[in-house]
Formats: C-alpha cells, structure tokens, sequence
C-alpha cells in the first residue's frame, strides 16, 4: 500500500494553497467543502479567487511564497507553473512536518487527493497513488451511477438513532445485526422514496422486536492460495463474520479479505507439530456460536477435502448449532490446473485418485495395488514426508518407474514452483520442495510443459541432478 487512506477532519484548519490559476482552486474549493481556514498565495489570481477573497471566503496572504508562511499550517496545497517554486514549497513543508501536495507531481506529495463519491456524510474515495489518474476518475463515475443518492440521508438518520441504540443493546454484534437488518430492510426503503419520519418509527418498531443474534457457523473452504478462487458466498461470509478461525494453509491474500474487525484465531496444524489440537479447536467453534457470534472456519482448500471439516461439524450438531457449508477448490483441482496438469485426459488417463500421506496411526492402511495401476492419475496430499515410502510402495506394485511426477509447491500462488521427474526420483525431488505441495503421479504430468500458463520456464523445474539413476 503506497499511501494509508484517511479521512481527515479540516474544520477550522489552516491550510494553505500556493497557486492562483484554475487548479489551484479546483483544490480550494475541496478544502472549503471540507470546512478549512484557506489561505492563498499567487502573484496572479483567476477571477474565482478574486470573488472568494471578496466574500470573506478564504484569505489572501501575499503574492510571494516564503517558507516561513507554513508555519501554524496543518496542510499545504503547491499549484503554480514553476517547479522550482513547487519544489520549494514541498522542501519547506516537508522541514516543517506539513502534510503537502504538489499538483501533478506524486514524487512531492506527503498525501494525495483522490476522486471522491460524495454522498455526505458517506465519503467514498479513490486513488491509484498517483499512477493512473484516468482509472480513479473512471472508478468514481462507475461508483456514482451505483450508490443511491439517498445514502447520505440513511446515514444521516442512522447516525441520529445510534446512541439510543447502544442504551437498549449493549453488545457490539447485537448493534452491528441490528443495524444489518435497517440497511437492508423496510428502514432502507423508507429512506430511499423520502419517507424520513416513517423510517424513523421504523427504525423504534425494529427495535421493539429486536432479538438477540443467535450464533451460526459457516464452514468455508478457502482454495489453494490465490484469493481469485474464493468463492463469492465465502467472501460475503467472512466480510459478516464476528469471529474467523483459520488454518496455515489460508493465504494471507485471503486472509486480508476478512472483516477488518474480526476477531481472527489461528487453529493451524502442521505435520509434527500441532499448535491447537483438533478437540480445543472444536471447542473455541461451539463457545464462540454460543455467544451469539457469527463463526467462520476457514481452511485451505475444500473443507471435506482431508480438511476434516465433518468432525467439526458433528461437533456442532451434537451442540445444536446451525451451521453451513461453503465449498471451495481443493488443491487438486487448482493446483494442477495452475501448473498446466489435467487431472484427466482421453490419452493418458480415465481415473483421478486423492489420497493424503499422512494418516491416523491406527488408520487403514492405503490399498497400494489400486492406487499403482496405469492409466489413471494419483493426487497425493500431504505426502513429502512420507515421499520414500509413496515412491517404494507404488514401484513395488507395478507403477512404471519411468511414470511421470511433479510435485507442485505453493500451488497457485505467485511463489508456485513445479518441480517435475520421473517416479523413480521421487523421493529426492522431494527434498527440493517445501510444504504445501502436492504429488501428482500419472502420464498427464508430461503436458504441464505444453499447457503451463500460470507457471513460467523458470518455476517449471526439472531436477536431473537430483535423479538416482537405474542400474
């Protein structure tokens, strides 16, 4: 993020814009609307500044710029067709810890002014930092043709009935329900065809029948890394939820897509080693529901996909508590596709096998004869560790060594590495790759090379150093 986006209150601020032609004022009048003290300084002015000046409106304070005129300034605004006197007001701003915009030029600007949707007191505004004015300009009019006008009077009214609110409901979730329920109910509608005073008493009737939220879970399946492939039901969801509780394997781009506000608890597991054993974490589920909270867990791929998603949620059914599911892409699907794999092909494959490496300890063990027969394509997950183990057993019961195999790292990310050999070079390649990867083991793996379109030459890695050759 190149610029913090704030909003910053100018009521009775000194500012001063040094410039008196037509951008310059295009800039005063922000700051007017904005309720600052302006004071301008230009050795010629435009006739808007003129009659500004006339009518009391902003103070002329000289026609010669000196840097001692940005002492007491809170923020300054440089328009004039000199760089060097441009240069000079954001040199001297800049001494003085004065926030500064020179106009037209973002390599001296301390802050910004970016296009604005103004629906007061909703604000909305948009910036490129400086890159792609246009873009902004064209973001704000495709904004202004969405939000309703009356925005600001639904705000407006809200902001009046708030703190009445908060004296009969005194938790936080309760309020923010409430108020989701006014924006998108009969309140609204009031609102939005002049109807103030009734949406009002609308407003007291919905408090009246107000109940208290009951919890509910959503189990959503986050995909294999890149936010793109979050589902959009998993991403209203998360952007609702009082409390998210996630896994290593969420990427921190989907991460970012969480209510900014959310109470967020890491419950991740990692081979060997396990920071929040399964039982607390299907306890912290049912506590938070129980509260009244809206839940999200949210894991790394597709929840029922070697997610062990059901044990949470008969946790919950045992405990009464509403649930749903949101699925999402499992890494076999995603990261496969990223790195130009298909899972099937008429030529080289008519079955697709998922299986993880990592079982229970008194687990069954997996059937080695099915899972190594030719003509099908077998998705390991979580296998690196046991990468020996998988390469013996399949070798053993009939798999070709000569089958091709990749081992997809960081799938679908912009660090996803692909890592590709033969079968019986698996176990080494392994020691190459970091978790999460996934195994693929199948004829399909030699198109990656054709079909890769997310992976460059570069990722895309064959390990020839790295083969143990046959005698």
């Amino acid at each position: 993020m190149d610029y913090l986006p704030i909003f910053a209150d100018l009521k009775r601020r000194p500012c001063l814009v040094v410039g008196g032609g037509n951008s310059a004022w295009r800039k005063t009048q922000m700051l007017l609307k904005a309720g600052a003290d302006v004071g301008v300084i230009a050795s010629k002015l435009n006739a808007d500044f003129t009659a500004a000046i006339a009518a009391n409106q902003i103070r002329f304070v000289g026609d010669t710029f000196s840097p001692a005129n940005l002492d007491g300034i809170f923020l300054a605004i440089a328009a004039t067709p000199h760089k060097a006197l441009n240069a000079l007001v954001y040199q001297s701003a800049n001494q003085r810890q004065v926030l500064v915009n020179v106009v037209d030029d973002t390599q001296r600007c301390s802050f910004i002014v970016p296009s604005i949707v103004d629906r007061s007191p909703i604000i909305v505004a948009i910036s490129s930092s400086g890159k792609a004015p246009v873009l902004a300009r064209l973001l704000r009019q495709k904004l202004e043709a969405t939000l309703p006008q009356h925005l600001g009077k639904m705000a407006t009214i809200a902001g009046g009935f708030r703190d009445y609110l908060a004296t009969k409901i005194s938790t936080f979730s309760s309020r923010r329900a409430f108020w989701e329920q006014a924006f998108n109910g009969r309140f609204a509608d009031l609102v939005a065809v002049g109807r103030h005073s009734e949406a009002q008493q609308a407003l007291e009737q919905q408090l009246k029948q107000h109940t208290p939220p009951v919890g509910q879970v959503a189990l959503i399946g986050a995909g294999p890394g890149d936010a793109g492939l979050l589902t959009l039901r998993g991403l209203q969801l998360m952007q609702q939820a009082d409390v998210v509780l996630y896994d290593y394997l969420v990427s921190d781009e989907v991460m970012a897509l969480v209510r900014r506000d959310a109470e967020r608890v890491c419950v991740g597991k990692k081979a060997g080693f396990h920071s929040v054993p399964q039982e607390q974490t299907n306890q912290l589920i049912v506590e938070y529901a129980q509260q009244g909270k809206r839940v999200v867990r949210l894991k790394g791929g597709d929840p029922f996909v070697f997610g062990r998603g059901a044990e949470e949620l008969e946790v919950l059914v045992e405990a009464g508590i509403d649930f749903q599911v949101v699925p999402g892409i499992t890494a076999a699907a995603g990261a496969t596709a990223y790195a130009g794999i298909p899972l099937t092909h008429r030529d080289y494959a008519q079955t697709a096998m998922f299986i993880t490496g990592h079982l229970k300890p008194d687990g069954k063990q997996l059937d080695w004869l099915t899972l190594a027969r030719g003509n099908q394509t077998l998705v390991i997950y979580m296998g690196l560790m046991k990468s020996s183990h998988i390469q013996q057993q399949l070798l053993q019961h009939g798999r070709a060594p000569n089958t091709p195999i990749a081992i997809i790292e960081r799938g679908t990310q912009a660090t996803q590495k692909v890592l590709t050999g033969q079968l019986y070079e698996l176990a080494d390649l392994a020691q190459h790759a970091v978790s999460p990867s996934l195994i693929v083991v199948g004829e399909v793996v030699k198109l990656s090379h054709k079909l890769a379109w997310f992976t460059t030459k570069e990722q895309l890695q064959p390990q020839p150093e790295a083969a143990v050759k046959l005698a």
